[in-house]
């Protein structure tokens, strides 16, 4: 499994990662977050997929760590798009799990997802929106994902 990257503190696994959201919180605990996953991928010789956990500090920041992965070029696009919500999911479940067991179980992860009513893959909302809520996760679209839409696709490039 690829390392995770912060913008700020460089390569991390995933349990640093962990710690760094609880740290992040423990500056400012009365303030309410959200902690959001979004995956994005870009095609260029294989596809490069990028997933992205944000931990907002609603209306005072955020930080974000992202995790790239190649694959072969997946062609279709419906198949693109359930594979980076799986990746999503993926990573969600194992936060969920984390959280669990610490202070912070009781905060709700967002699934930011690449679909939207404006363009391919308006087609495909339903079906991935209800995959997200069948997992237990609340999904968004565009143009309220930028976990995907901004962050995961600011490093697929």
């Amino acid at each position: 499994m690829a390392a995770f990257i912060s913008p700020t503190r460089g390569p991390l696994n995933f349990d640093q990662v962990f710690a760094e959201i609880l740290a992040y919180v423990d500056q400012e605990p009365a303030t309410p977050y959200k902690l959001i996953v979004g995956t994005d991928s870009q095609t260029k010789d294989e596809q490069c997929f990028v997933s992205a956990i944000v931990i907002h500090r609603t209306g005072k920041g955020a930080r974000y760590f992202y995790q790239k992965t190649n694959q072969r070029r997946i062609r279709s696009l419906r198949q693109k798009i359930f594979y980076e919500t799986a990746l999503s999911l993926n990573l969600a479940s194992r936060l969920a799990e984390k959280l669990a067991s610490c202070a912070l179980k009781n905060l709700q992860i967002e699934i930011h997802l690449d679909v939207g009513t404006g363009g391919d893959t308006k087609e495909l909302i339903r079906e991935i929106t209800g995959m997200v809520l069948g997992s237990g996760f609340d999904p968004k679209i565009k143009p309220d994902s930028y976990g995907a839409s901004k962050v995961a696709d600011k490093h697929t490039k």
